[in-house]
């Protein structure tokens, strides 16, 4: 189901909650709400959704992918960015890695591991931003 998109700041700079089995269908939700703002984004977390649960959507270069509780585990190549968000008003510029390392559970809740470069990696960060309650 399409879900409202959430631009409390408040409520967007809290951490999220570890997310389980039982969170699929907020995964879904997630997925859907992207799909139907694929023009104006390319990612989103859970809690864009009102949702606290460490779950990300994102368009892997034309593919819609979903990740529950990702973490970074490794990451190079730091540089400067300027990124927008369907949350929030505005550019900002933040820091970022060209390269990572995600591990992550999928959509069946079976643990991966995924190496991402480019604007796929910035995606991915961003949204890991949102889980940790840090606004871009």
């Amino acid at each position: 189901m399409i879900k409202p998109i959430v631009h409390d700041p408040m409520f967007l700079a809290q951490k999220s909650e570890k997310a389980t089995a039982a969170d699929l269908q907020i995964a879904k939700d997630l997925l859907e709400t992207l799909f139907a703002n694929r023009e104006g984004c390319v990612g989103m977390a859970a809690n864009m959704i009102g949702v606290r649960k460490r779950i990300i959507v994102f368009d892997n270069n034309g593919t819609y992918m979903t990740m529950l509780n990702p973490e970074i585990t490794q990451k190079s190549g730091e540089y400067e960015a300027e990124e927008g968000c369907l949350s929030l008003a505005g550019i900002r510029k933040t820091k970022r890695f060209q390269f990572i390392t995600v591990k992550y559970f999928d959509m069946d809740f079976k643990p991966r591991t995924g190496k991402f470069f480019g604007f796929t990696a910035q995606i991915i960060q961003h949204e890991i931003d949102h889980c940790n309650g840090i606004l871009i």
